[in-house]
């Protein structure tokens, strides 16, 4: 079972890295833009839909990926301090209730617009046209990733609720904190005190210390 969960925590992880590209692709896009049309005065219509749809495609497609990490905002005064099992009974039923709907209501709407506008070759409206329907298609893919994370998340909740601990995830770059910082370097307290009191003192604290 948890082999079957970090398979989908991977997948998750690999789909979001890749579309990821996107954001240098925007990046790139939008430098040339800038370029062509205040150096080479030669502005292009149908950029602006390009950068709306490549950061449409860049945010939806991080969503399975930032649940794979527990990435997701979530009120979080409270809910630190419950213990696992409490956690994992408020999460499945959210899950339930909130969670299964939403996105399966998106990935039935996101295929019914895709298949309508593929249908019509929907283009957008301006002087430079450019196919829509490639981009509606990525509503009904991000939301069956995101659908198929969120399984892995609901049976995470039961293995926790079975078993009182939360099961492991797939483990990817982090924000590296102080103290895994210190262990990094292999600096412990002592070490940073000892530094501290070989420190002069500044001239105001040695007057008080006279």
């Amino acid at each position: 079972m948890q082999k079957a969960l970090l398979a989908v925590d991977r997948f998750s992880t690999w789909f979001g890295k890749v579309f990821a590209w996107l954001a240098v692709a925007l990046t790139a896009l939008i430098s040339w833009e800038v370029f062509s049309r205040y150096v080479l005065n030669e502005p292009h219509a149908w950029v602006l839909d390009a950068q709306i749809m490549l950061y449409g495609t860049l945010f939806m497609t991080a969503g399975a990926y930032t649940l794979s990490k527990n990435g997701h905002v979530r009120g979080d005064v409270l809910y630190g301090f419950f213990r696992p099992r409490t956690q994992a009974t408020i999460d499945l039923v959210l899950y339930i209730v909130f969670f299964l709907p939403g996105v399966l209501a998106l990935t039935w709407a996101g295929w019914t617009f895709g298949q309508e506008s593929l249908a019509m070759r929907e283009q957008t409206f301006n002087a430079d046209p450019i196919p829509v329907y490639p981009f509606k298609f990525v509503i009904p893919i991000a939301g069956a990733v995101l659908l198929l994370q969120g399984f892995v998340e609901i049976i995470r909740c039961v293995v926790c609720l079975r078993e009182g601990a939360w099961p492991s995830r797939e483990e990817d770059v982090e924000e590296v904190d102080v103290d895994q910082l210190r262990e990094m370097v292999h600096v412990k307290d002592a070490d940073i005190d000892a530094v501290d009191n070989s420190r002069p003192l500044p001239p105001a604290q040695r007057q008080e210390g006279a």
